[in-house]
């Protein structure tokens, strides 16, 4: 007995690290390859401190990510072809197909990956920066002296607006585009495929809001409360559960990368807004107070189909702490997969955060 328990342990540890190994840690290293050409290059035609420094960087960014991560799939079955076998019975796509099919748009279902987009936004995304920015003092200027410090988002101190809109826009849907495809398509959806659904889902979930979190090792947090950055991971990770159950549902990417780059855009108003001077009161009144109105008229109209997915994402949630009959026999096998998910994000994490994907 004492056998077969080790033994479910190590499946469960050995699914999770083979996907380690086998994939994500070749599409971090070939992003970074990637990304070593800008890094080096761009310093020497524009200069760091311009706007277009940044549009340019997220831009190739978001297409090298686009790049990087199908293309490793190819590679990763030539190489641990015959381990592989052993790990994925069957797929109906090959890994690369099947990655890119999550950013396909039909006429047939345009409208619905529309409405989701809309609602995640309108509904999940900002309600939570509004109450953020209104109950927590000191949360816009904490935010603010976080990000726009850094020469990738000089944009955000441009005195003029439409240089500031151009950029911000570009630059947004680069980042929603790149971090969805890692934390969503990647660690979601292909982990799901590797081992239990929903442990896919913390993991990432872990992974994007420890990435939220790392602003604590910015200088500029000693001069703020640790439950600063720590309400970024809290709000990062509610927020992106949401997002990985809609993409393993539905496989689709669009909607919560429209949903994540209308709020980055947004959010980067109110940066940029505070250093022009612009209180939030106003933002609030011209901008939040406007947008929370039809979020209540769109929570009203589409309430059946909200109180139906809320349903289905809670359903799903609660089958992570309970004993999954694939893999796991008693509690202890569902502690011991809840310590390994929780390690396997921080694993992921610090080769994130390392070589800066």
């Amino acid at each position: 007995m004492v056998r077969l328990n080790e033994n479910r342990k190590k499946d469960i540890a050995l699914k999770r690290f083979r996907f380690f190994y086998q994939e994500l840690v070749w599409v971090f290293i070939l992003i970074f390859i990637f990304l070593l050409i800008p890094i080096f290059i761009f310093p020497l035609i524009v200069d760091e401190g311009s706007p277009l420094y940044g549009v340019l960087f997220y831009s190739i960014r978001a297409i090298f990510v686009l790049i990087g991560i199908p293309l490793v799939f190819p590679l990763s079955n030539l190489i641990f072809e015959s381990q592989k076998r052993n790990v994925i019975i069957s797929e109906d796509l090959s890994p690369a197909i099947g990655h890119l099919r999550l950013y396909k748009v039909t006429k047939k279902n345009f409208k619905y990956q529309i409405l989701y987009g809309i609602l995640i936004f309108f509904l999940v995304f900002l309600p939570f920066d509004f109450f953020n920015y209104l109950l927590i003092p000191k949360m816009i200027e904490y935010q603010s002296f976080s990000l726009a410090f850094n020469s990738t988002n000089a944009y955000l101190l441009s005195d003029i607006y439409y240089v500031f809109l151009i950029s911000v826009i570009i630059i947004q849907f680069s980042v929603a585009f790149a971090e969805e495809s890692i934390s969503r398509g990647l660690l979601t959806k292909r982990g799901s495929e590797h081992f239990f659904s929903m442990s896919a889902v913390i993991i990432s979930t872990l992974y994007w809001g420890l990435g939220h979190f790392a602003y604590f090792l910015d200088p500029i947090s000693r001069a703020y409360p640790i439950w600063y950055p720590l309400l970024w991971f809290l709000q990062a990770f509610i927020i992106g559960i949401v997002l990985s159950l809609v993409v393993l549902r539905r496989k689709w990417l669009f909607p919560v990368i429209i949903a994540h780059a209308v709020n980055n855009i947004i959010s980067a108003h109110v940066v940029w807004s505070y250093f022009q001077g612009i209180s939030f009161t106003s933002m609030a009144v011209y901008l939040y107070y406007p947008l929370l109105i039809i979020g209540l008229c769109l929570f009203v109209g589409f309430y059946s189909l909200i109180k139906e997915s809320l349903s289905t994402g809670f359903k799903m949630l609660s089958e992570y702490f309970k004993i999954n009959q694939k893999s796991e026999k008693t509690k202890s096998d569902v502690i011991f997969r809840v310590f390994i998910d929780v390690m396997m994000a921080l694993l992921i994490f610090v080769m994130g955060f390392i070589i800066a994907v």
